[in-house]
């Protein structure tokens, strides 16, 4: 049984996509969680993935959680001519519209008409991850005349963001249909929803999905804060993912946002994940900057259900090396007596109040004042229970029994949680003897002599 509490989500690419990378992650770096990006590689590459990580689960004798990650309405510029990059300097006039001719330092095709029909004089457009902003001077059905005011390249189908603006465009596009249907039909435990702006669009997802797979809502629209609340209610988990969330806000808010969500997502009980640029320097070095350390164990000592590496594991240098050294900082905090103060100091709010969220909240109390318990064990067919107890972040390992696979692998993204797969069983004394023998196996309690 893997020492840390907190998760680590890996995830899989070019530079890990092979069986004896898959097992180094998880047996050197505790990993449970592999992400699959569905804003690259073909669905072939996806189908041999799964495979493998299914194959590894079944040689090491774990439960593995997959998390497909759809890429949503990704907004983007056209092409440009030859294929070439410009820079935009600040006072320069720039075109965007509608017509698809190969753009130039002078105009570019903005394809999105859902952009036009928001816009407005003085609006700002921020281009190419905030390297380049522009502002809306006029405008038209089809165009719009901008100015440059912060200078920088230009090049084919950098992104466009269009901050504190909600836009009449769903979280799923074509694409992510078909990648939603493929991912559910190689049995995905998790759906990650891009760009999330309402809490319609989780209602549009939980639709289609229909209990197959949980939904994790990804953050990173502003306009997704005025109903956050609602939307991880509607949710099964949350991502932080601070990429987007980073350029619509400036550098000072996604710390303060971070932790707004952490906090509402611990209140309600729903994993919530911190992603993007953790150990970003990992790249291309072998060891973290002592910012990215810091800022991976704040994220840890706020309770997060898990930390995630994107190009650290996917395309970087040292991937192995990277989700270690994330284990390794996760390790170190969860041993500091603060963390268990700062687990224990969070309030106890119960937004859901019913008779399991009375059990599980007496559970850690009782664990903390009789000594003798050593693991709290949650018998479940949904994983319902074991989130309520997670939810409580107990001093003791939480076993979550089920005879259902794919919640085995669903928990593994749950803090504290070790999934244990048992019998389908009929009485409380078969579900007792049973858990004596798994916390003997995982020597939790001592085997008699």
């Amino acid at each position: 049984m893997h020492k840390n509490l907190t998760k680590i989500v890996i995830t899989l690419g070019p530079a890990t996509c092979t069986k004896e990378k898959i097992k180094a992650l998880i047996e050197e770096a505790g990993v449970t969680v592999f992400r699959l990006n569905c804003s690259h590689g073909s669905k072939e590459q996806h189908e041999a993935n799964v495979k493998k990580i299914r194959e590894v689960e079944k040689e090491l004798g774990v439960h593995l959680s997959i998390l497909f990650d759809l890429q949503g309405p990704k907004l983007r510029v056209g092409a440009f001519a030859d294929g070439k990059e410009f820079i935009l300097n600040v006072g320069d006039k720039f075109r965007l519209d509608m017509d698809k001719t190969p753009g130039d330092k002078t105009r570019v095709c903005l394809p999105h008409p859902e952009i036009f029909q928001v816009m407005s004089s003085g609006m700002i457009l921020i281009l190419n991850d905030g390297k380049v902003k522009l502002k809306v001077k006029s405008f038209g059905n089809d165009f719009a005349e901008t100015e440059v005011i912060v200078s920088g390249p230009i090049s084919d189908r950098k992104g466009v963001n269009i901050p504190g603006i909600e836009l009449p465009i769903s979280a799923l596009t074509e694409k992510d249909l078909e990648d939603l249907k493929m991912a559910l039909s190689l049995g995905a435990n998790w759906i990650g929803l891009s760009f999330v702006q309402r809490p319609e669009d989780v209602y549009m997802a939980s639709s289609l999905i229909q209990g197959r797979a949980g939904i994790i809502s990804k953050i990173e629209k502003p306009t997704a804060i005025k109903t956050l609340s609602k939307i991880i209610k509607l949710s099964d988990g949350v991502m932080v993912a601070r990429g987007d969330l980073g350029v619509e806000t400036s550098a000072a808010e996604v710390p303060v946002l971070q932790k707004r969500i952490v906090k509402e997502c611990r209140r309600q009980g729903k994993p919530v994940i911190v992603a993007t640029q953790m150990l970003e320097s990992m790249l291309t070095a072998p060891t973290p900057t002592r910012a990215e350390a810091s800022d991976v164990a704040t994220a840890v000592y706020d309770g997060v259900d898990a930390v995630m590496l994107s190009g650290e594991t996917s395309v970087g240098q040292f991937p192995i090396e990277a989700a270690s050294i994330m284990a390794k900082i996760i390790n170190n905090v969860e041993q500091d007596p603060l963390y268990s103060h700062l687990m224990d100091a969070f309030p106890e709010e119960h937004p859901n109040d019913d008779i399991g969220t009375a059990i599980t909240s007496a559970a850690k109390q009782a664990s903390l004042i009789l000594p003798d318990i050593k693991a709290i064990v949650s018998y479940t067919m949904t994983g319902s229970t074991t989130l309520k107890t997670a939810k409580e972040r107990p001093h003791v390992p939480i076993l979550s029994m089920t005879s259902v696979e794919k919640v085995a692998q669903k928990m593994n993204l749950v803090w504290g949680v070790t999934p244990i797969m048992s019998g389908d069983y009929k009485s409380l004394n078969d579900i007792e003897a049973k858990s004596i023998e798994v916390c003997k196996d995982l020597n939790i309690i001592e085997k008699p002599e």
